[in-house]
């Protein structure tokens, strides 16, 4: 791995770079994102591009750990919700909403960063693995919070139900990408709710 830096100034540096490779990368694809280019619209020099990361892999795992921030933070204030059946339709109203914006292109990040280089770098599919781990374990614990208080039955399998509902995104975010139509996210998120509210206790 490129050194990590010390400096504010070199953090920031390495940032931009990151963000620069991100967006070739969503242009591109990873196959096609070359490190000239990356470095052209940081912008960097070769120097620098190679003081920060090994090579075009090594950089490339700092996209995907990138990807999943992305992904993640810009849920954090949903995710926050994940405690009560509104909370759950809200962050489901949310992100239909957000492919609505975008006329169903862009698909999920991760999951597009994962289809074009997970079988071949097996770090890098580590690290978008996590980023879905992340995405579950947050639905997992607003699910076991409504156990807790309640809302959901005490036998709710919070897990199975996290798994599934994830399933859910990620399928109806791929119908939606080649169908360019969000109909897809929102019916199965409509789906995962409806299996959701089979264990509710309160309506």
């Amino acid at each position: 791995m490129g050194e990590m830096p010390t400096t504010e100034k070199g953090r920031l540096a390495r940032r931009r770079i990151v963000s620069a490779a991100q967006e070739v990368v969503a242009e591109k694809g990873a196959l096609g994102a070359s490190l000239d280019e990356v470095g052209a619209r940081a912008p960097a020099s070769r120097s620098q591009l190679y003081h920060y990361f090994d090579d075009k892999n090594d950089l490339l795992l700092a996209v995907a750990e990138a990807t999943n921030d992305l992904v993640l933070d810009g849920q954090e204030d949903l995710f926050a919700g994940l405690i009560t059946w509104d909370g759950f339709v809200r962050w489901a109203d949310a992100l239909v909403s957000l492919q609505e914006q975008r006329q169903g292109q862009g698909g999920c990040p991760i999951a597009n960063l994962l289809g074009q280089v997970g079988e071949q770098h097996e770090d890098i599919r580590a690290v978008l693995t996590g980023g879905f781990d992340r995405w579950e374990s947050h639905i997992r614990d607003g699910l076991a919070h409504m156990v807790m208080t309640g809302e959901l039955r005490p036998d709710t399998d919070c897990a199975w139900l996290a798994t599934s509902t994830l399933a859910s995104v990620q399928g109806g975010l791929t119908l939606t990408q080649a169908r360019r139509d969000p109909t897809s996210l929102r019916r199965a998120l409509n789906g995962a709710l409806t299996l959701i509210a089979t264990f509710r206790l309160t309506t």
